[in-house]
Formats: C-alpha cells, structure tokens, sequence
C-alpha cells in the first residue's frame, strides 16, 4: 500500500487530527494513537454498537494505542523513543501546550530532522484568536458560513456536519503527504500549522464572489447556489418527501422545461440567479407538490437532469451505487463501516475493521512495526 513503512504518532483527538490519519491508516501506515490515562474523548460520545462508540471506531480503525501522560518525564521519554522511529506527529491542542509539554517540533526535530509535525488548531499558532477555545459551530460563525445558511426567516440553521473539522483533516492530510514528498528530496522534515478557520474559509472560494467583487454580504436566497436558482433548489413533493434539482446548465434547463411544456420561461434561467427566477420557481413548486417521490423519480429519470431524491440517513446507507463499489463494508459481528473514498487502482486501501483498546499497544513500542 501507499504509506506502508510510514509510522505515525498520532496525540491528536475528536475529530480533525484522527480524521486526518484515519486515511493514513487506511492506506498502509502504522498510526500509533498516543492518549493520556483517559483516553480519547470520542471513545466516550455518542452511540455504541460493540466495544466502542461508532464515532470512536469510525474515525480509529486499524490504529494502535499507546496510554502516556505527557506531564511525567518518563513517559515523555517513551514518546522520544517513538519519535526516533516516526515519520508523521500529528497534535490537536491549542497554541502553547505542546511547548509547555515538551513535545512541541522544535523538540521532536531535534532528535529527528526528518519528522513531519502537524498542529491542528481552531486559529492557527498566532493571532489574537490563537488561544481562545472554540469547536466547529463557532468557527462556522466567525468564518460568516452562518449567515449564509439561513431558513426561511433569515435565521442561521445549525450545520448537518462538523465542516471545519473535515476540512482542516484533509488539509493536514494533504499538507503531511506534500511534507512527505518534499523529504524524499531533502531528508528534512517540515512543520504544518493547520487553521481550522483558515480551512473553512478556503473552501468557500466559490461563493466569495458579491463579498470580493462588490464588497457586500451574499443574499443567500438569491445567489446561484443558495437558493437564487430554480434549477439548484430543494421541492416538496405530496407525500412529504422532497426533492433537489441540483444543475443549471442549459441542457438541463432546456430538457426539464420542455417536458413541461414549458420553454416560455427558458430565458429567465439563462439570465442566471435572481428574483427574475421566481416564476420558474414558482412553476415547478407547484408541478412537483402534486408529485409522490415515485412520480418524480419516473418524471426526472426518464429525461436528462440533474437531479436526486432526498434521502434519509438509514436510505443513504443503502444506496445501491455504494453497494456496486463496495463503500460500504460489513465485519463478522454485522457491524457495518465506512470504508476509504480514496481509491487506488494498484494499491487499494486496506481499512482493518477493529479499535484499538486504551492502550491495548503499550508495552509494543520500539523498532517500526
């Protein structure tokens, strides 16, 4: 596999830093998760359907544990020992504790020059928000991602997903491997400092566009992607269920409307989002409100679209196009587990489907595994 040979020292926890070498492990690293006496704190939220909770397996699978406190001299020198022998560390506290703990790059790299070290935090190393504690919602806010996600009221709406979390993962993950590359020609390893904030805004580089441009706040209900089009927007139907139409390329316009019987109000889409669009709107509210979802779907399949149905979680899960690529994978207890997106043809991932106990891994510290 890809990373095999690569050992990763992983004292990071929830979500961000464990999501960031999750697809390491995935792929072939030895990640050895190094947690104080109590643990990971995911070991402990949410729901569990065996030994552990789904949000600790999921994000932990095939990785090792190694229980040190960090405060005490020796186990900090069993953290050295590992260092001499790693290739990635990945930390998640705020700016200052890895220094105050002894642990900070500047260290490490001493006793190796080739480590790559990445810090995961909600503002970066400096800054005047370095120090301030936060999670993912408030990020989300400061960031303005909040206004924008608003109801029908104008409200900001809780997010579905924990994006900054994400976002800053695959960042460090992309930083680490381009750290990684970069030894191969220098024998020198690098330091990451991963700003959840920054992550966050990054990907917002689509819809920048009325703040950069024209300096003012984006309406969500009017811009292209948020609302502002009919042909990118969310539909009731009958029965309760909804649907999206999710593509406004003229094709697709052009193919909807006509099977409508409806070509009269092609124009008003190619003049791009807005008010103007209410009418089209307007139109398939009421063509899809009189629709069951089975309706739809034989309305929408039959044609060249974009479009999908809304589907639960429990439906989701069950998508026939992840059963076809095998995404989804069944253990032998019937647990089921979301397998690696990344997809190589000649080294495929190979996600063992197993936790690791609280320090299941502590006395196996050493040579590289």
């Amino acid at each position: 596999m890809k990373l095999e040979g690569i050992r990763v020292l992983d004292m990071s926890t929830f979500l961000p830093g464990p999501f960031l070498t999750l697809a390491m492990a995935d792929h072939g690293a030895e990640v050895i998760k190094i947690e104080a006496p109590g643990g990971d704190p995911g070991r402990h939220i949410g729901l569990s359907d065996g030994p552990d909770t789904v949000f600790f397996r999921n994000l932990n699978r095939g990785k090792k544990s190694i229980v040190l406190n960090l405060k005490e001299a020796a186990d900090r020198e069993t953290l050295m020992t590992l260092v001499d022998t790693a290739d990635v560390v990945v930390e998640s506290w705020r700016p200052g504790v890895a220094d105050r703990l002894g642990v900070s790059y500047e260290a490490l790299s001493v006793r190796n020059p080739g480590i790559v070290y990445c810090s995961i935090s909600a503002f970066g190393q400096n800054g005047p928000y370095a120090a301030r504690p936060t999670h993912d919602l408030g990020l989300e806010a400061l960031s303005g991602i909040l206004s924008t996600n608003i109801d029908a009221d104008g409200r900001p709406v809780l997010p579905a997903i924990p994006i900054a979390d994400v976002t800053s993962g695959l960042y460090g993950l992309s930083g680490v491997l381009m750290a990684l590359l970069a030894r191969e020609r220098t024998g020198k390893g690098d330091y990451l400092d991963i700003s959840m904030q920054e992550a966050l805004f990054g990907c917002m580089l689509n819809v920048l566009g009325p703040t950069l441009a024209e300096g003012r706040q984006p309406d969500p209900r009017m811009e292209r992607t948020t609302g502002g089009a009919a042909f990118y927007n969310v539909y009731p139907l009958a029965d309760g269920r909804h649907i999206v139409l999710s593509g406004q390329e003229s094709k697709f316009v052009h193919n909807l409307l006509e099977k409508l019987d409806r070509l009269d109000l092609l124009q008003l889409c190619e003049e791009g989002p807005g008010p103007h669009q209410e009418p089209v709107e307007r139109m398939l509210r009421q063509t899809f409100s009189r629709m069951t979802m089975s309706e739809a779907e034989e309305l929408l399949g039959s044609i060249d679209v974009c479009w999908a149905p809304v589907k639960t979680m429990p439906e989701a899960l069950e998508d026939p196009q992840f059963g076809a690529r095998s995404f989804i994978a069944t253990d032998e207890s019937g647990r089921r587990w979301v397998t690696s997106p990344i997809r190589f043809r000649e080294e495929p991932s190979r996600p063992l489907f197993a936790a690791p106990e609280l320090g299941a891994d502590s006395g196996a510290y050493g040579k590289k595994g």
